[in-house]
């Protein structure tokens, strides 16, 4: 009988799977913390065999080769991937014996697509296909973008996507479980189609790639393509290179002098607390990206590659969880940190500083008169946008924070979370910002004109 685990990794919106039988198993697409894996694996009692990547990842850093050192297990990498390490390379067809006791064996289909090397993972029962790990292939509803390797390649792979799913729905059984890396929030997939358990048969009904001809589903999916996270230029080489072991030991404290220095150097200091104790006292100069939100990714995408970061956290659990974020997308190590609150960070002369927070139905009775700065991404706006908002996308604001025009700047997104990141770098900047903490859906029932291009 064979068992299959996911592993949530949900600030990246992926998952990680472990699958196999009584004694033995395999774990795809593991995440850089490896940890978690392990203990996983000790709960059911089963020794790691193998390891393997459905690709290069393009949106992490993969634990894969540092699990299969600990593990003593095989590293199955896409042969056609370019990588400077050792490891089993896997072609379309090869089979693996994960657990030959329990009649488990993983078949290998090469589905370009997500990248041109890319490689699912079926595994099979005494020769049924009973699950199928589908990496950045056929995701739930949707497929995994295909514009992450190289502009030039973009169509071409797209095509190579909508191939890759037929051969998945026309090569394996209806019941089969459809078990992708992505798509569960993560910027790999091509659209925000979202779901928990699906089968090929499924799929067969409702995953575009498999209900549209080619044409039409590339046309749709290009056009459908939005901003890729700057951090993800650095992924694929630090995958391909090998990734070192993580460091997870709390990091070097930092007094309110150390945290006032490091400011002052242009150094980031990250405060993780929820955004309505940032906006009611923090760090002047400080940064909120809340833990609770997809810290990894918009940390990642904003900050300068390479800036040493210091976080703020209200308790050591906390900032705990943003460590084994981070190492997730490469921020290895920070460079200081401290836990309490706001009067503990700031110096004996000094006062913490704070923005007021608002809702739409406040904005609408001031709209004339304050800029309403609008950060969502461009395919957000595209389904409507408040009248006379200035838009400039979360990630593209600290290049372009001189592009808001002067006076009070209302900021908002789709619920709040990124509004408040916005305030924070608009506050550090010196403006007198209000952050709407609120749903967009209010902005109509509030009686603010909404444009719809």
């Amino acid at each position: 009988m064979f068992f299959v685990d996911a592993i949530e990794v949900p600030g990246l919106g992926n998952r990680s799977y472990l699958a196999g039988g009584e004694r033995a198993a395999v774990v795809v697409d593991p995440p850089r913390d490896v940890d978690q894996v392990i203990e996983a694996a000790a709960r059911r009692g089963v020794r790691i065999s193998h390891v393997a990547e459905t690709h290069v990842h393009n949106d992490y850093v993969t634990g894969g080769l540092e699990l299969a050192r600990v593990t003593g297990a095989a590293y199955l990498v896409p042969a056609a991937a370019r990588v400077s390490f050792d490891r089993v390379p896997v072609g379309d067809g090869d089979r693996t014996a994960i657990d030959p006791g329990a009649g488990l064996v993983l078949r290998a289909l090469a589905t370009p697509g997500h990248t041109p090397h890319h490689t699912s993972y079926v595994l099979e029962e005494n020769g049924t296909a009973v699950a199928a790990f589908t990496g950045g292939s056929l995701l739930i509803g949707t497929v995994g973008r295909p514009d992450l390797v190289e502009p030039r390649l973009t169509e071409q792979l797209a095509r190579a996507q909508h191939a890759s799913a037929h051969r998945l729905a026309s090569e394996l059984p209806d019941e089969t479980a459809v078990l992708p890396t992505h798509g569960f929030g993560s910027f790999c997939s091509s659209s925000r189609a979202e779901g928990g358990e699906t089968t090929i048969g499924k799929e067969k009904v409702s995953n575009d790639a498999l209900t549209r001809d080619v044409d039409t589903f590339v046309a749709d999916l290009l056009a459908g393509l939005d901003d890729v996270p700057a951090y993800y230029t650095h992924m694929g080489p630090a995958n391909a290179a090998g990734p070192a072991p993580v460091d997870l030991t709390p990091p070097a404290v930092a007094d309110a002098g150390e945290i006032a220095a490091r400011l002052a150097a242009g150094e980031w200091v990250v405060d993780l607390r929820n955004r309505v104790a940032f906006a009611e006292g923090h760090v002047a100069g400080s940064f909120n990206f809340e833990a609770e939100g997809q810290l990894a990714t918009y940390l990642a995408w904003l900050i300068p590659w390479g800036k040493p970061v210091t976080l703020l956290a209200d308790s050591p659990d906390r900032l705990a969880a943003a460590q084994r974020e981070l190492v997730r997308v490469g921020i290895d190590r920070p460079a200081a940190a401290a836990t309490g609150g706001p009067a503990d960070w700031v110096r004996e002369s000094e006062t913490p500083a704070s923005f007021p927070r608002g809702t739409f139905a406040d904005l609408a009775g001031r709209a004339a008169d304050v800029v309403v700065l609008d950060v969502r991404r461009a395919s957000e706006r595209s389904a409507g946008y408040v009248e006379g908002s200035v838009h400039i996308p979360i990630h593209a604001l600290p290049r372009r924070i001189h592009e808001v025009p002067g006076g009070e700047v209302w900021v908002h997104c789709a619920g709040g979370m990124r509004a408040a990141i916005a305030a924070s770098l608009l506050d550090a900047a010196g403006r007198d910002v209000v952050a709407v903490d609120d749903s967009f859906e209010a902005a109509e029932k509030a009686g603010l004109d909404l444009r719809i291009p």
